[in-house]
């Protein structure tokens, strides 16, 4: 029987029988009180691919708790699907449904005194939604991702979600026909899991795979795959064993298993997005971590893997070359990752990775050798300037052209900008400015996949900027800068960008500058008033309220 455990409070001592009488009802007898509670916070939907298969695999972690010794309680939590809800109104409630998630999974376990938990996610805010619960709470838990979906297929070509939001930038640009067009749309998501690139929940699962909250290989394995249920069985009683030893989330997630995250997901060429959600976790958990540490990182971590959404191959392909263990111990070789950090086994990252091999494959070209990267520095780089004194963030790898100084298009929303592109109103130089869609502004700091789709379907990729205090989809590549802050809403200086003003992104200065002079950028914001708030009642107003800023994670506590 595990010590200390919350659910003695509630299944022992006669004074407590009506607590005892309530779990009879739902499946206890006189020998399950002795036993841990176990929560399983099960993210399945029919809302969308990522989350369809999750209740398979919660069934399977619920038998293996049971033979496990365990006692599992099941329940819900909610997803949003980005690729339905991207270049919506429905979008705003994607990075909302975050916090929403966090605070069901942490109002279930501690309302119902659980001893542990085990989330279940697919969609891409399930999981640092949990992570957050978990880092909250600090009771043994561990993440099971539901998997990637496998890649659709066209014309000899490899699809993924993003193919259909180029498509229609390609459609609109006369390079496909319509026939074409929904050829894509239709071959693009063959079955259950989620979208199949590095983009933002593949990004993530590998993150906490390095942070030692998932089992090995548990990150890429594809949703459909055996491999992906018995692998949640294995979780289940590695949790059972953390109860019983007291595995604490605050022993694992650690400094240096953040740092050990910043470093796979710049090896692999992970989604913007995770720089977002790992400030977030890292507030919950206590531990100090800012963009600046994104920017230490990236100048030492080489990119090794060839990725979508800029790169070539998809996430089981990543699997198949030896999946995220084998990037790690290329990092451990050089001194790059933390081999002394604790994971969930109570095995550290070094004896975790024992068995890898030192370098990749030589079969494969998914995974580079070390002396081969494909880029020698990191690709998610932290720019400043004028425009951005907090911060912003850009995805620079693939990007042939990395400086461009050109007038700007300012748009008040993603609406308005994809409207523009799709009449073919940008033109190269231009530098898009999307504003008022910031964490406060939007509200809910939307992606802006469909504009930049759109863009690079109409060639203009490597020849149009973009820049918005919103965000983008791990699906997005080219010369983009995200996250910048402080947003619109609050005054910050994209508030003050005036159509026609030059603005230069620097990727290799790591620069985004607005190019007036202090005195006018003075004189603007004297003139400045903060708009009147797009929603008074409902979750988007209270998270309007409560959100920092995104240079801080967007944390609403």
């Amino acid at each position: 029987m595990a010590n200390n455990l919350n659910s003695q409070a509630i299944t022992q001592g006669t004074q407590r029988s009506p607590n005892r009488a309530m779990l009879r009802a739902v499946g206890f007898d006189d020998e399950d009180f002795n036993k841990p509670i176990v929560g399983i916070a099960n993210g399945y939907s029919t809302i969308t691919p990522c989350n369809m298969g999750l209740n398979f695999l919660a069934q399977r972690a619920e038998a293996s708790l049971k033979l496990a010794g365990a006692m599992a309680q099941m329940f819900g939590t909610i997803t949003v699907s980005d690729g339905i809800s991207m270049g919506t109104e429905g979008m705003k409630y994607s990075l909302v449904s975050r916090e929403v998630i966090a605070d069901s999974i942490e109002t279930a376990c501690k309302a119902q005194s659980m001893d542990g938990v085990l989330a279940i996610g697919g969609c891409d805010k399930n999981m640092p939604g949990a992570m957050i619960a978990m880092a909250r709470m600090n009771i043994p838990a561990i993440f099971v991702y539901g998997g990637t979906i496998k890649p659709g297929h066209y014309d000899g070509k490899d699809l993924t979600v993003v193919s259909a939001f180029e498509a229609v930038g390609q459609y609109s640009a006369g390079k496909i026909d319509e026939t074409q067009l929904v050829a894509i749309e239709k071959n693009a998501c063959p079955g259950a899991g989620s979208c199949g690139g590095m983009f933002t929940a593949n990004t993530m699962s590998s993150a906490f795979e390095a942070m030692g909250m998932s089992l090995p290989y548990s990150s890429t394995m594809a949703a459909e795959d055996e491999e992906k249920a018995e692998s949640t069985e294995k979780s289940a009683v590695v949790l059972v064993n953390a109860i019983r030893e007291q595995i604490l989330p605050r022993d694992i997630l650690t400094r240096k298993a953040f740092e050990n995250a910043i470093s796979v997901i710049m090896a692999v060429g992970g989604s913007t997005n995770a720089v977002l959600h790992l400030l977030a976790i890292a507030h919950s958990m206590g531990v100090e971590l800012t963009l600046s540490d994104f920017e230490t990182i990236r100048k030492r971590v080489p990119v090794l893997c060839d990725l979508k959404p800029s790169g070539k191959y998809v996430t089981v392909n990543l699997h198949q070359a030896g999946g995220i263990p084998q990037v790690m111990k290329m990092l451990l070789v050089h001194d790059l990752l933390h081999g002394d950090a604790l994971t969930i086994s109570g095995e550290t990252i070094a004896q975790v990775l024992d068995d890898v091999p030192d370098a990749p494959p030589t079969n494969q070209d998914v995974i580079r050798p070390w002396h081969k990267p494909l880029y020698r520095e990191g690709h998610l780089a932290v720019l400043k300037g004028n425009l951005a004194s907090e911060g912003a963030v850009a995805k620079i790898s693939g990007v042939k052209n990395p400086k461009i100084t050109g007038p700007a298009q300012v748009f008040e929303s993603e609406e308005k900008c994809l409207d523009a592109i799709l009449a073919g109103k940008i033109k190269a130089g231009d530098v898009v400015v999307v504003r008022y869609e910031g964490p406060k502004g939007g509200p809910g700091m939307r992606e802006m996949l469909a504009p930049t789709s759109a863009i690079i379907g109409a060639g203009l990729g490597d020849k149009v900027g973009l820049v918005t205090d919103g965000r983008f989809s791990g699906g997005t590549y080219g010369m983009v800068v995200g996250h910048v802050a402080p947003e619109a809403a609050v005054g910050g200086a994209i508030a003050l960008v005036q159509e026609g003003d030059s603005i230069t992104i620097d990727a290799k200065e790591r620069l985004l500058q607005l190019n007036i002079s202090d005195e006018e950028m003075d004189r603007r914001r004297n003139y400045w008033q903060p708009p009147e708030p797009r929603y008074n009642k409902g979750v988007l107003a209270k998270y309007a309220k409560l959100v920092s800023s995104s240079s801080l994670g967007a944390v609403t506590d």
